[in-house]
């Protein structure tokens, strides 16, 4: 595809780790850390940080790449398949890992708080003066790539009754947890897996949702959504064929971007994303949580199935998506 990024760094994890420690100002995030360091394996291998500008998109589109939706949330599993690279999505802020220290549990931060390596690249990056946007100061998507990112434990925000979490301890629930709830919840990998991430700053409405009526998707709000997803998409694709030269497919892990904390729509988000898929020519894998979710997925990648068969110009299909009149949703609160 000929994409270049507009900023690149490798780390080797090891000296990474022991330079720039992750920053965590919150005492259950610190126990997580802990948790994730214990198992005694070390920090090693090369982590590769690249940042790309956004891409022109096509004028039209003929693929169709493979699309699944699986129930539940990113198993982060290994494959099999030594010519497949996956990716796993993260729903960024345009701030790059900017809140993985606090106090709060969202995707970002649970990834980060898995993947304890992204934390330190935010710091390392900081150290060298070095852009950490994912949108650009014009507003422009910069998706940032990260490979060879140890997973070191597995946190678990389900419901656990039994561990005096009913409610799971998602979002605002991690930050009332007890230190024995936490511990309860984390399980250190032994070894950790490898993980590599994609960060992609989820499309938000800047609205004071407790005020504002019903609220359409406009023609910019969806194409840069789209551009988005095609940047983050075509440059997993880039370095997995970096990464891995006979490398035959490119998998992306990915679910419903944007549509918590940023109230975006959750059918929109799934058919652009399917969109972006065939444009950049990588599979994707969708984890849709509960069977409403996949429902919803599955029904709404239908659809996109069925209008790209009229519509294979990318200006028409946008018009298309115009013409549905999707709203924004409000912020579930985490």
């Amino acid at each position: 595809m000929g994409l270049k990024p507009i900023d690149r760094v490798s780390f080797e994890a090891g000296e990474l780790i022991r330079e720039h420690p992750p920053k965590l100002y919150n005492a259950n995030k610190q126990l997580v850390f802990e948790i994730a360091c214990s198992s005694g394996f070390p920090f090693e291998g090369q982590v590769d940080y690249a940042r790309w500008l956004a891409q022109e998109l096509p004028e039209e589109v003929t693929l169709q790449s493979a699309f699944s939706v699986r129930p539940g949330y990113f198993a982060y599993a290994v494959s099999g398949d030594p010519t497949a690279v996956a990716w796993h999505v993260n729903f960024s802020d345009p701030h790059l890992f900017v809140a993985y220290g606090g106090r709060l549990l969202a995707q970002d931060e649970l990834q980060v708080a898995e993947h304890p390596i992204l934390g330190s690249v935010r710091e390392a990056l900081d150290a060298r003066d070095m852009p950490t946007l994912t949108v650009d100061e014009c507003y422009i998507p910069t998706p940032v790539t990260v490979a060879g990112a140890q997973r070191r434990c597995v946190f678990d925000t389900l419901p656990n009754p039994a561990a005096g979490c009913p409610s799971g301890l998602y979002g605002n629930a991690f930050a009332d947890a007890t230190g024995e709830q936490v511990e309860a919840a984390t399980l250190p990998l032994s070894p950790p897996t490898m993980s590599n991430i994609l960060a992609m700053a989820a499309p938000r409405l800047d609205l004071d949702v407790d005020i504002r009526e019903e609220i359409f998707y406009t023609r910019e709000e969806i194409l840069n959504a789209l551009c988005t997803a095609f940047t983050g998409f075509a440059a997993a694709r880039t370095e997995s064929e970096r990464l891995v030269p006979d490398v035959s497919r490119t998998v992306i892990h990915t679910g419903f971007w944007g549509c918590g904390a940023f109230g975006g729509n959750r059918r929109l988000m799934t058919i652009l994303q399917a969109f972006a898929a065939d444009l950049a020519d990588v599979e994707v894998v969708f984890w849709a949580s509960d069977e409403p979710g996949i429902q919803l997925a599955e029904d709404a990648h239908q659809w996109y199935q069925r209008q790209r068969q009229d519509t294979p110009s990318v200006g028409s299909f946008l018009d298309c998506l115009v013409d549905e009149r999707f709203l924004w949703g409000v912020s579930n609160g985490t």
